[in-house]
């Protein structure tokens, strides 16, 4: 009977739901990890759903109790399933409309557009120049530690196509593709593996101003009657963690996008930012604690 049911028995009903969906929703977003982008109250709320369904799939075994192991794997398993699927749904149905190169010229740089003439040339002097190489990375850095954004390579601030012509000629071979290589290369050193994953680099040809006409016209680019640029995209995602730069001879640094402008944070303004953005739960804090210990043991 309900009315004999005592109250602590009610009062610790909701309570252990909710420590069960917090296991359960660690748990599988550890296993996802950044396939299923769901903020951690939504998992929780999606992982109880899946264990409750789990729980009723176990009333078709024939032992069908708490004490079973199979209940708390279907259980388990529902509700990593669940978690995958609101998230595939949400990332799908949420998916914002991708402008084109030239509609993203229109608009002008903005806190999630971002033009480069070059990626390794200065065009002062004509020559391949490093620093040029690390705004780059610098810019990407900045996106991934934001809300992601956009960056143009071979477009002037003004939203004119100079094309990569420059770039393309440092290599033996100038073709885009070993373009795409070498700036994934680039990245993958200066930001790391895991940052660059979060990368999308894709090429469009970009019809030229009449200023550049000469320009286009001699890289033998046309077409239609109208001079064509080759414009490097780079679509940037949000970094589920922190990005930091590594530069040669400079200790790491953390850049983060401002408006329409990329600055790097100073190492007070790094950790508050980090903690904010990037706040450790309960199931983090001891992950990484493990992960420390083990490090410390290790070197023991």
């Amino acid at each position: 009977m309900i009315g004999q049911v005592p109250l602590w028995v009610v009062a610790l009903g909701p309570l252990l739901a909710l420590v069960m969906g917090w296991v359960f929703a660690t748990i599988a977003r550890l296993v996802l990890r950044r396939r299923a982008r769901l903020n951690f109250f939504t998992s929780i709320v999606v992982a109880m759903v899946g264990a409750s369904v789990g729980m009723l799939l176990a009333e078709l075994t024939p032992a069908p109790n708490l004490g079973s192991p199979l209940v708390w794997v279907l259980s388990l398993g529902m509700s990593i399933a669940f978690t995958a699927g609101y998230g595939w749904l949400v990332a799908h149905l949420q998916q914002p409309e991708r402008a084109s190169v030239a509609e993203l010229l229109r608009r002008g740089e903005s806190d999630g557009v971002e033009f480069k003439s070059t990626a390794r040339v200065n065009l002062h002097t004509g020559k391949r120049d490093e620093k040029m190489e690390m705004v780059i990375a610098k810019t990407i850095a900045a996106f991934l530690n934001a809300g992601g954004g956009t960056l143009l390579i071979g477009v002037d601030d003004d939203g004119r196509a100079l094309g990569l012509e420059a770039d393309l000629a440092l290599m033996k071979q100038a073709d885009l593709d070993r373009y795409e290589l070498w700036l994934r290369d680039h990245l993958e050193k200066t930001l790391g593996q895991n940052a660059t994953a979060s990368v999308r680099v894709s090429f469009e040809q970009v019809a030229a101003s009449e200023a550049d006409t000469e320009t286009g016209a001699s890289a033998g680019l046309e077409a239609s009657g109208e001079v064509m640029h080759p414009v490097c995209r780079v679509d940037i995602g949000s970094s589920p963690r922190p990005v930091y730069l590594r530069a040669k001879g400079a200790p790491t640094q953390l850049w983060v996008r401002t408006g329409n402008s990329t600055r790097q944070l100073s190492v007070d303004e790094a950790t508050e930012y980090v903690m904010e953005r990037w706040p450790m739960g309960m199931g983090a804090t001891l992950a990484a604690q493990v992960r420390a210990v083990g490090r410390f043991s290790g070197e023991g």
